[in-house]
């Protein structure tokens, strides 16, 4: 699959199979996601994969819209690091590209993928840290369920030229 092919591909999945996702497949996930645009190249993000199913119920009792976790074979959650911010603010730019970075690697993988935003929401991000047992200079920004799709989706025409302007508003 073409860059391209992959971006139109991509859908937000929210129901998966039971089928288990290698530890592999896992790890390349992971390193795309260390390969996204950073600035200053500061690389403020962890991850936490989430595998044990009475981890990823919980978080559904911290996020409402988080269900999907409780089909999903696994999640990553991105973690902005403030002792690794270079340039203040830019580390939610940088976790947002390490999240699509996982998306788009899961959806070349045939994994079935959806966003989760934890940051801004206070008692998203405070429930999601003491979940995980983070400390204070960690932020969970984004959850990203994972499995193998057991729904299809069809790829809808999203391009708007009125959206677009050259040189002016």
């Amino acid at each position: 699959m073409n860059t391209l092919d992959c971006i139109l591909n991509r859908r937000s999945i929210r129901k998966y199979t039971d089928e288990a996702i290698s530890e592999e497949k896992i790890k390349e996930i992971l390193k795309a996601s260390m390969y996204a645009p950073s600035g200053g190249n500061a690389r403020p993000w962890s991850f936490v994969v989430i595998k044990n199913k009475d981890t990823l119920k919980k978080i559904t009792e911290l996020h409402p819209y988080s269900k999907p976790l409780l089909g999903a074979d696994c999640a990553i959650i991105v973690c902005g690091d403030m002792k690794k911010e270079k340039y203040k603010g830019l580390w939610i730019q940088d976790c947002s590209a390490a999240t699509q970075n996982i998306l788009l690697s899961a959806t070349e993988l045939g994994i079935g993928s959806v966003w989760l935003g934890v940051y801004p929401e206070t008692d998203r991000v405070d429930g999601i840290r003491e979940l995980i047992n983070a400390p204070e200079n960690i932020i969970p920004f984004s959850i990203v369920a994972l499995g193998y799709p057991a729904e299809e989706k069809s790829i809808p025409d999203r391009f708007e030229e009125n959206n677009i302007h050259y040189n002016v508003w």
